[in-house]
This record gives structure tokens, C-alpha cells and sequence, in this order.
């Protein structure tokens, strides 16, 4: 709860500072993956998967945010995902920062000409729960102070 303040905070912040004016928070029914992101920059909500596994919004500058679950069927691991996700040979692929927790893991970097940032929490339900976001670099003044706070309000019911 304590967390969800801190995001709720860090939004009116930006708020104030003319940069959006209200919080929107996704439930994804199949996984209890929660997000909070300000839904007058990500507008356009697309259509949801036929498995249910989460969501995908993109705003009219070309940025995009996923919010999703996966079933953890291979046992990984916050270290385990980014050293395999530092190793890519993907053409396009970069990851310049990493960061591991106990249960959680945090990527940043390029792809396919984009910045992306990722957090991902590994449930102790067996899920893992996930937020992405890009958006192009020229939008990097615009997107990086919402980043934080929309990878902050991950988690799980």
C-alpha cells in the first residue's frame, strides 16, 4: 500500500508540472498483474490477447506500455533472465542497465532503434509479472521521469 502511495505521489508530481493529469490502473484478470500509468498519454488501448496474459496501450508519439504475465513453467530467476537477456545476439537488442533483486529484475536499453525499460517480479506464485515500455529517443526528456513511477506500480494480487 505503501508503495501504491508513493506511485500515486510521484504521478500528482508530474501532474503539476503539466505532464498529465490523472493515474489509470490496469488489472489483468488471469495473472493479478497491476499497473498504474497515466492514460492520457498511453491512449490507445489495443485489443486484448485471446490467452489473457495482459495488455498493450501506445500513445500517439509512438511510445508503448505492456503489462503482463507469464507462468514461470522454466523456474527462472530475476539473475537467470538478465545475464540470458545480456547474452541476445537479437539484431536490434541492447541492454545497457541491469539491475536483480531477490524477486525482481529491472533492463534497460535499445531495441529496433527505441529505449526500453522492463521490470519484471518473479511471483512467488509461480508468475512472473511484467511492465514494458519504449519510446522513441528524441522523447527521452518526456518518458524517463514517468518510467520509475510506472515500473514502481508493478505487482501482483
Amino acid at each position: 500500500m505503501r508503495r501504491l502511495f508513493s506511485v500515486i505521489a510521484t504521478f500528482a508530481a508530474i501532474a503539476a508540472s503539466g505532464a498529465i493529469a490523472k493515474p489509470f490502473t490496469y488489472v489483468n484478470e488471469r495473472f493479478g498483474t497491476v499497473c498504474i500509468f497515466p492514460d492520457e498519454i498511453f491512449t490507445d488501448r489495443q485489443p486484448e490477447p485471446e490467452n489473457g496474459d495482459g495488455q498493450v496501450w501506445l500513445s500517439a508519439d509512438g511510445a508503448s506500455l505492456t503489462c503482463s504475465g507469464i507462468l514461470n513453467v522454466d523456474d527462472d530467476t530475476p539473475k537467470g533472465f538478465v545475464a540470458e537477456e545480456k547474452a541476445s545476439k537479437e539484431p536490434g537488442y541492447a541492454v545497457t542497465y541491469s539491475k536483480t533483486g531477490k524477486d525482481w529484475a529491472v533492463l534497460s536499453g535499445m531495441k529496433d532503434g527505441k529505449i526500453f525499460y522492463e521490470r519484471r517480479l518473479f511471483g512467488r506464485d509461480g508468475v512472473i509479472r511484467t511492465v514494458w515500455i519504449d519510446y522513441p529517443p528524441a522523447l527521452k526528456s518526456k518518458y524517463d521521469p514517468l518510467v520509475g513511477a510506472i515500473a514502481g506500480s508493478l505487482e501482483g494480487q
